[in-house]
């Protein structure tokens, strides 16, 4: 079972982030190495906070030494060991909760996108909540195989939601 504590900013409309959040994340989770994560009955909570450029901006600076505004951060919980069914601690009839970590997305920087992109800020929150959830199940994109694989899952993770893929080369 996927539990999402989420929590906005004023600057977020009135969307239904909590559902778009849940839907983005069981995606990618269904297109990762771990799908098993949204099976069961054991609680799988991530972490969502839809905030301000200034706020991403000054944990971008903290956490990463990047002072300035980024769209999405994510800040992984879970070992690895955590994940995998067959280590042993996986229990899809229960167990402890398992903390997937958090996502944070800048209001600012997403929305400026979505208008250069000419799509809903749904849309590309949606594409940065997979991109956030995939990252704290260890998928990165630091070399181009790395890269190729988490783009793949992304674009798999967006047709399940019906949106299309972002990476696509328009003429």
């Amino acid at each position: 079972m996927l539990d999402i504590a989420l929590e906005a900013d004023a600057e977020w409309d009135s969307s239904n982030w909590a559902e778009l959040a849940r839907r983005a994340a069981t995606s990618a989770i269904a297109e990762s190495a771990f799908p098993q994560l949204t099976a069961g009955n054991r609680t799988v909570e991530l972490g969502v906070k839809l905030t301000s450029d200034d706020k991403v901006r000054a944990l971008n600076a903290h956490w990463r030494g990047k002072d300035m505004a980024t769209n999405v951060l994510s800040f992984p919980l879970a070992e690895a060991y955590e994940l995998d069914d067959d280590s042993g601690v996986f229990d899809e009839d229960g167990g402890p909760e398992l903390m997937l970590g958090d996502i944070v997305l800048a209001h600012g920087v997403c929305a400026a996108e979505a208008a250069e992109k000419a799509i809903s800020v749904e849309a590309h929150a949606s594409h940065l909540l997979v991109h956030g959830t995939l990252h704290l199940l260890g998928y990165d994109h630091k070399d181009d195989a790395a890269a190729a694989d988490m783009e793949a899952r992304e674009v798999r993770a967006l047709a399940r939601l019906g949106i299309t893929d972002p990476y696509a080369v328009v003429c």
